[in-house]
């Protein structure tokens, strides 16, 4: 197949909508609300975190209609788009119909539930694709389509800030762009999705009796923890540790694109010399970067740049080859895949659970106070660092430790 005709273009500007659709929920809704309508930072907190659940629960059930509706996933990823479309819109550019707390919740949750859904298909159909492309299919394509995800990330974080100085209301420019933008990918995809020839659903019970299957999600649920922890006290790190209240965005930017230059860069060199060695050496340098947060202090915003470019680096790494390698599997094992993903999409999820209903109640128990003005004692602080940097790095050593073993031959 030529470049052309395997249309990998179409796959990065998809992975672009979903990555903006992801973003808004933790970044940009939250203190939208607040500003907007003083809702509680605490009530949107606990919405939050209730919805997270409903999406960790959501997630394998959505990998079964997706096999159920797999004949029409053309028509169901429009609708697919329409819903997170028009979801989108109602969060940020019309006044709430309803309480702004009860609002913010049920729009999210058509945000999360068609994010998840047409997340499954597209990783499902990329399967397909990748097992139908010349060569190692499954690793251009990762390339393509995690490219695409981490630049509709770094667009989706600047976009309002951008906005602001042209509009009086940023938030709805963004939300009627992400509109023009789903407009787009899905009809730069509508050719991409037939499932002529796609063997019957085989179920859950298939993946879950592969053995390789089962370590390659433990693999992904130790790996994925490590940017959870990481992504919840990010914030927290940047305003009370570095002491640098007003930098938090430009170094989030700084991590996510340097993860977009680098993902294509270790696709083609997990193409050389294969993917496992090339997953543990960049899970080594991530266990490097995360190391040296420990050193710093007030004022070292310099220094926790480079890092966020080296543990960004890494990043991509990550989110282009374990997704690529579990793929291959499932091109193998379960060919359909939706439900195989669904299963992927539960465990790199159910991190983020995990960091928030752990993390934080420990900084709360140790006396830590979010705020540029809050007082926090050096133990708090410290443990602070800790849970930053420390804890990425033991299990980041624990997922290399489960890849070291892992034979990648069968795959």
């Amino acid at each position: 197949m030529t470049q052309n005709t395997e249309r990998l273009p179409a796959y990065s500007l998809f992975a672009a909508l979903l990555a903006a659709a992801g973003l808004p929920i933790y970044i940009h809704a939250p203190k939208f609300y607040v500003d907007e309508y003083g809702v509680s930072l605490a009530a949107l907190g606990a919405v939050l975190f209730g919805l997270r659940l409903l999406d960790v629960v959501q997630d394998p059930l959505l990998g079964k209609l997706s096999e159920r509706l797999r004949d029409h996933r053309s028509t169901a990823v429009a609708v697919g788009c329409a819903v997170i479309a028009v979801a989108m819109f109602g969060l940020f550019a019309i006044p709430p119909l309803l309480p702004p707390l009860i609002w913010f919740g049920v729009t999210l949750t058509l945000v999360f539930s068609a994010f998840s859904f047409l997340t499954i298909n597209f990783y499902a159909q990329g399967v397909m694709k990748g097992t139908q492309m010349s060569g190692q299919g499954h690793l251009r394509l990762a390339r393509w389509r995690e490219s695409g995800a981490l630049l509709g990330v770094c667009a989706a974080a600047v976009a309002p800030v951008a906005l602001a100085a042209l509009f009086s209301a940023p938030f709805a420019g963004f939300a009627f762009g992400f509109c023009i933008l789903a407009v787009a990918a899905a009809v730069a995809m509508r050719s991409e999705w037939s499932t002529v020839g796609l063997p019957p659903a085989s179920g859950f019970g298939v993946v879950l009796k592969d053995p390789l299957a089962r370590r390659l999600l433990l693999i992904a649920l130790i790996n994925a923890a490590p940017v959870a922890v990481s992504s919840t006290l990010f914030l927290f790190f940047v305003e009370s540790r570095l002491a640098m209240p007003g930098f938090e965005g430009p170094l989030l930017l700084l991590f996510f694109l340097s993860a977009a230059v680098a993902a294509p860069f270790w696709s083609k060199l997990a193409e050389r010399i294969g993917p496992k060695d090339v997953l543990i050496l960049a899970m080594i340098l991530a266990i490097c970067a995360f190391g040296l947060t420990l050193t710093l202090g007030p004022g070292d915003w310099v220094l926790f740049a480079i890092i966020c470019v080296a543990s960004g680096a890494t990043l991509g790494a990550d989110l282009t080859l374990l997704p690529a390698i579990f793929a291959n599997r499932m091109a193998r094992i379960s060919p359909s895949a939706a439900e195989g993903f669904g299963l992927w999409s539960f465990v790199s999820k159910l991190t983020l659970a995990f960091a928030a209903v752990s993390l934080l109640p420990l900084l709360e128990r140790a006396g830590f106070e979010s705020g540029a003005a809050a007082n926090n004692s050096a133990e708090a602080l410290g443990l602070l660092a800790f849970l930053y940097a420390a804890v990425p790095c033991g299990l980041k050593l624990i997922a290399i430790a489960l890849l070291a073993m892992t034979n990648l031959r069968e795959v």
